[in-house]
């Protein structure tokens, strides 16, 4: 694993345990770090979880991984999360509200879920809809919500399309503030332009700055 973070190490040590398939192990690292204080909840994600991400997305790419070893260390990356909302949740809530979703067709949802733990870190009321959602049901789930923010997350460059139709029926009425995020837009920083988003964000700590500044 390339290392850049003050956290490489336990990335590597988290990354290493779930592809030798002890995800208990791998969850003990992360929970104990946390537990004592050591490492803030924000910190894990962004230099453990998401490092950790990367390298297994690099690993698959150049058939290091199967897929079902990928599949694994998602899903075990995604259990191990949700061990930590008790400190995620326990912020207190500040009367905005984030709808977080992919567009369908995109079965990759653990960017989006990372995107909307750290909208939960910082106070937002946030109504997750996880992978592979129809746009007329997000758009029922923005107008139900009163979201002040809807975050799309899109990770292959085929499914820009649907971010665009998302986009457009999220235009036909009045509504709340819309950023874009994946890799398409990595690779093309002025992409969300021409999808009528308002906004792109590199990763989710960008999300929650973007977001705030929305609502100021």
């Amino acid at each position: 694993m390339v290392t850049s973070t003050p956290l490489d190490a336990m990335a590597a040590e988290f990354l290493t345990a779930l592809r030798s398939g002890d995800r208990h192990g791998a969850s003990n690292l992360v929970l104990n770090a946390v537990n004592t204080g050591r490492v803030p909840v924000r910190d894990i994600y962004l230099n453990v979880f998401r490092t950790s991400q990367y390298e297994v997305g690099r690993l698959w790419s150049e058939g290091e991984l199967s897929v079902a070893e990928e599949h694994y260390c998602t899903a075990a990356t995604q259990l191990i999360m949700s061990q930590l909302y008790p400190h995620i949740f326990s912020v207190a809530r500040r009367g905005k509200t984030l709808v977080a979703t992919s567009v369908a067709g995109e079965l990759h949802e653990l960017p989006i879920r990372m995107v909307a733990d750290f909208f939960e870190m910082a106070g937002w009321d946030t109504y997750y809809l996880g992978a592979n959602t129809p746009a007329p049901d997000v758009v029922r789930t923005v107008r139900e919500r009163k979201a002040d923010v809807v975050a799309i997350s899109a990770t292959m460059s085929r499914n820009v399309k649907r971010v665009k139709e998302m986009v457009d029926a999220l235009r036909a009425t009045p509504g709340p503030k819309v950023m874009v995020g994946g890799w398409p837009f990595t690779q093309d920083p002025d992409l969300w332009r021409s999808l009528g988003a308002d906004g792109c964000a590199e990763n989710a700590d960008k999300a929650v700055e973007l977001a705030e500044r929305w609502v100021s």
